[in-house]
């Protein structure tokens, strides 16, 4: 957000145009959001004509990865964006895009969190919409932000994709699961 910042990241970001909102939140969330990203590219299967993932943005409601964002925009959601259910900057948007898609969609569509099932600031809104039809991997139980970020990276990256369970009803808080063998990701030669 810096004038001085020259990368090409922080050069888009305050040019017009702006830059995508999943490289951004991929930049600002490093591990956790690259998982996401890798792993939504690598398993999304979403109805005709609907994209493959939405980001829960802190103002804005659910907003397609690839859809650009500028400065200002990001300023808006550091300062107005509390991303909380008594926030009506946050929650109402948020409604409203997921009774859309959720009429877009169909019945019977099924949507898979990759977000924080722990916390209520997603699951309290999002159940009340879909029901017992969000869906999120059963591994992310006990598992921090890079934990988390360290699995889908690996599903994406390996196979196969994760076994999903309804957020309704299910233990969303548990154990730490053994922490993941560290890994290299990059060829040594």
């Amino acid at each position: 957000m810096r004038d001085a910042a020259s990368f090409p990241l922080a050069q888009r970001l305050r040019a017009p145009g702006g830059a995508p909102l999943g490289d951004v939140f991929s930049f600002l969330s490093g591990l956790y959001f690259r998982g996401k990203m890798a792993y939504v590219r690598a398993f999304a299967g979403p109805p005709a004509g609907l994209p493959g993932a939405l980001v829960i943005t802190p103002t804005r409601g659910l907003v397609p990865p690839e859809s650009h964002i500028t400065l200002e925009l990001l300023r808006e959601f550091a300062e107005e964006g509390d991303v909380a259910l008594d926030n009506p900057r946050y929650r109402r948007p948020l409604e409203e895009h997921a009774r859309a898609l959720d009429g877009a969609a169909g019945p019977g569509t099924c949507y898979v969190l990759l977000g924080s099932i722990a916390s209520d600031k997603y699951v309290d809104v999002l159940t009340r919409i879909y029901g017992e039809r969000l869906l999120f991997p059963t591994d992310f139980v006990g598992r921090g932000d890079m934990s988390r970020g360290g699995l889908m990276l690996r599903a994406a990256k390996d196979g196969p994709e994760l076994e999903y369970a309804p957020v309704l009803g299910a233990v969303r808080k548990g154990k730490r699961p053994p922490k993941l063998e560290p890994r290299r990701w990059k060829d040594s030669t």
